[in-house]
């Protein structure tokens, strides 16, 4: 019988069939002998397909266990699994992060599948542990097994199968190949661990300016295979929740932060094995190249790829992060100047949108003063004075006001503009200019007073004040 025939003339169940046969051998020999044939020749054929399962469990037990010994990875392995399966088969994090994909079904890419999200994320949340068939004709039956190590919960092994549904013996037998990917993987996360301090620790001090000089930088750099002297920014990603006043243990802590490094290891080298990327306590930092006459608009749009991939479409445990991007460098004598600008982005960026953004040192403008300022009384009295009523929400237009303020200031006070994107009408508009200029004066052919207008409703929304 094929492995790929899997279900078998006995079909799920086939254990306790045995065993039920198992108890009535005994009986079986008080019987009248006439029956004895007829029911050892079916234990006969019992015993000899649990033979040919348990022999098959071995092969691909053996088979797997020679690919870690031979110093093939997950790829390898998943490979191994594709084909036991003869579709395709994939190994996950536990936030549902692709580590490593082979094989097919109906000829395409597993991550096609309508389990995946769009940025390539198994849909973890919505995916149960065992078995599941099909739910149309685009959606393949699949089986998913979690793969533990110790009290660790590193993953899932998943296979996809185009033919007759997944058995109670086929999950087994995804079980067995799912103990040795935890060696595989295990294997994996402690070189990458040692790794990664090492270049953790060069890399804090190239951006400290600890690293000697650029060409002994560089070399440094090239010897853990990244290709850091050329155009670049800095890029930091750090994550929105304080872990050093949140409520969860250390273990988790550091468990949540290790998947958010792996997240973005992985989102970088998928795109450049050579660029340099590190986690420290609470960020991680990416030496991103971009060209040396690069604008905002074009670095930003690689970034935002890159956090796109890391954030995924929610989901899976996946943390909240800002990122900021620095301006470009040309020497690497500049790395330190250019991480400040990275993190004075994230600080900023985060007043202004709240955090979740991501925000470049160049288009911070005015935000980047107002930020130094520090939260005093006199910065409250400035706000309460420049906006009157509308710096409270005692009643809730004030917040709509303000909203229909700033959207006019920020088009120049183009009403056709302002009431497209407010979707009021044009009348509705000039009804709301006026009882603003009646709470706030003349704003509209005041220069002086629209200047203040703009600094109080910029400090009021990064202050919270």
């Amino acid at each position: 019988m094929s492995w790929q025939d899997r279900s078998g003339a006995y079909g799920d169940g086939s254990e306790g069939h045995y065993s039920g046969l198992m108890g009535r051998l005994a009986n079986d020999e008080r019987e009248d002998a006439h029956t004895l044939p007829a029911d050892r020749s079916a234990l006969a054929r019992l015993v000899e397909h649990q033979r040919a399962l348990l022999q098959r469990e071995d092969e691909v037990h053996r088979v797997l266990v020679g690919v870690v010994l031979d110093g093939g990875g997950l790829a390898e392995i998943a490979d191994a699994v594709a084909g036991f399966f003869a579709g395709a088969a994939v190994l996950t994090t536990t936030d549902g992060r692709v580590l490593a994909a082979a094989g097919a079904v109906d000829g395409g890419d597993p991550a096609s599948l309508p389990c995946f999200d769009r940025t390539g994320r198994l849909v973890v949340e919505d995916e149960p542990v065992g078995r599941r068939d099909a739910d149309g004709p685009a959606d393949p039956t699949r089986a998913f097994v979690r793969i533990v190590a110790g009290s660790s919960d590193l993953g899932l092994l998943g296979a996809f199968s185009p033919g007759p549904a997944f058995t109670a013996t086929d999950v087994h037998m995804l079980e067995r190949a799912a103990t040795v990917a935890a060696l595989a993987m295990t294997k994996e996360q402690a070189v990458a661990a040692v790794e990664g301090k090492y270049r953790a620790e060069f890399l804090r001090d190239a951006l400290a300016g600890r690293a000697g000089g650029p060409a002994d930088a560089a070399s440094h750099a090239a010897s853990l295979g990244w290709d850091i002297d050329r155009p670049l920014v800095v890029v930091v990603a750090e994550t929105d929740e304080n872990d050093a006043e949140t409520t969860r243990s250390a273990d988790e802590v550091r468990s949540l932060q290790d998947r958010f490094v792996r997240a973005w290891t992985q989102a970088v080298r998928a795109r450049d094995t050579s660029v340099a990327v590190a986690g420290f306590s609470q960020e991680v930092v990416v030496l991103l190249p971009v060209p040396p006459d690069a604008d905002p608009d074009a670095v930003l749009r690689p970034v935002g790829e890159l956090v796109r991939v890391v954030r995924g479409d929610g989901g899976g445990g996946r943390r909240t992060f800002t990122a900021g991007v620095s301006r470009t460098v040309t020497s690497l004598a500049d790395l330190p100047r250019a991480y400040d600008e990275a993190l004075t982005a994230v600080r900023v960026g985060r007043q202004v949108d709240g955090g979740s953004g991501t925000a470049h040192f160049d288009r911070l403008g005015i935000n980047r003063l107002l930020a130094l300022v520090p939260d005093s009384a006199d910065l409250r009295r400035f706000v309460t004075e420049s906006l009157g009523e509308l710096a409270t929400d005692d009643v809730p237009e004030h917040a709509d006001l303000r909203n229909t303020l700033t959207v006019l200031l920020d088009t120049n006070l183009n009403v056709a503009e302002t009431a497209r994107r407010l979707f009021f009408h044009y009348n509705t508009l000039r009804y709301r200019i006026a009882k603003l200029e009646r709470m706030l004066g003349p704003f509209t052919t005041d220069p002086q007073l629209r200047l203040t207008l703009e600094l109080a409703l910029r400090v009021h929304r990064m202050k919270g004040i």
